[in-house]
């Protein structure tokens, strides 16, 4: 339970008890004064100050020295705790500050490493140049929890209990094709007339087959002439007019190499999930990546 704070019933400031605590540490009032960069009857004032808002007494003189009453003994012990605390406190600030420093190791699937990353890690580079940034560039899923990666870019939810994930936006993927290679399939304006091209895949598997079937693609394993898990090489491959393959709309709308190999198919529907360990909450580094990372790819 939270206890409440009788704010009202504080009637002292910090710099009187800093000057009490530094006092009973060193002695003498002229001591406290050089150990706090100020003059020896400034020390005495706030000390005498405090006195007075606390109404008691906390040194009694002895020789050209000071020693602590009774009721100064025990108060030293939460001054003592107020001055750790102020010293977190400032610690704390200071931190917040300064430039952050460490490594931050990044998983993304190929394309988004290589169309989107790219202007995010320049603007974090600049705004926090002591982060360093290693970007695994994969299609497969980095495991968080073995740290192969601090942060990774997804296409789904993590399921684990251990990772946090913050889903980023919805988009679509279409079909490309070069202008060419679909004038060399007679320019298809129905499915059945694409089910006719040459497809690029990411296996021998019958995934795809499933996948563009339920849409209305009459296709057989003989489709996919060319495979390659390199999603790069196979868009390089696509624009070079080998076949037909599935793009995000933001990098195939904007690549003038290619179009849409047929404007009225459905796209393909996903999400960007961005994922990290459940440390984000205690690295500030996480944290600022974290961030950073969501902004641009929103954007």
């Amino acid at each position: 339970m939270r206890i409440r704070m009788d704010w009202s019933s504080m009637r002292f400031d910090w710099t009187r008890v800093r000057a009490f605590l530094v006092t009973a540490e060193e002695g003498s009032f002229s001591a406290a004064g050089r150990a706090l960069g100020m003059a020896q009857p400034t020390v005495g004032r706030q000390v005498a100050a405090l006195e007075e808002d606390l109404d008691v007494v906390l040194f009694e003189r002895a020789g050209h020295g000071l020693t602590l009453t009774p009721t100064g003994l025990s108060l030293l012990e939460h001054a003592r705790a107020m001055g750790e605390a102020a010293t977190r406190l400032a610690l704390t600030a200071a931190g917040q500050s300064v430039s952050l420093e460490g490594v931050v190791i990044i998983s993304a699937p190929q394309i988004t490493a290589m169309y989107t990353l790219p202007a995010i890690v320049a603007h974090l580079r600049t705004v926090h140049p002591g982060i360093e940034v290693e970007i695994v560039a994969t299609n497969d899923t980095s495991d968080l929890s073995r740290r192969e990666a601090d942060i990774a870019i997804r296409s789904f939810r993590p399921t684990q209990p251990d990772l946090l994930a913050r889903k980023v936006k919805d988009g679509f993927a279409r079909l490309y094709a070069s202008p060419a290679y679909l004038e060399s399939i007679g320019n298809p304006t129905t499915a059945e007339q694409l089910s006719r091209g040459q497809f690029l895949g990411f296996d021998r598997g019958d995934a795809m087959i499933k996948g563009l079937g339920a849409l209305g693609l009459s296709l057989t394993p003989a489709s996919f002439p060319i495979v390659t898990d390199n999603q790069l090489v196979q868009w390089e491959l696509t624009k070079r007019g080998a076949g037909i393959s599935i793009m995000v709309e933001d990098v195939g709308d904007a690549e003038p190499l290619v179009r849409r190999a047929l404007p009225d198919f459905p796209p393909f529907p996903f999400a960007t999930w961005l994922t990290t360990h459940r440390e984000l909450s205690t690295s500030r580094r996480l944290r600022v990546v974290f961030d950073l990372l969501l902004e641009g790819l929103q954007g």
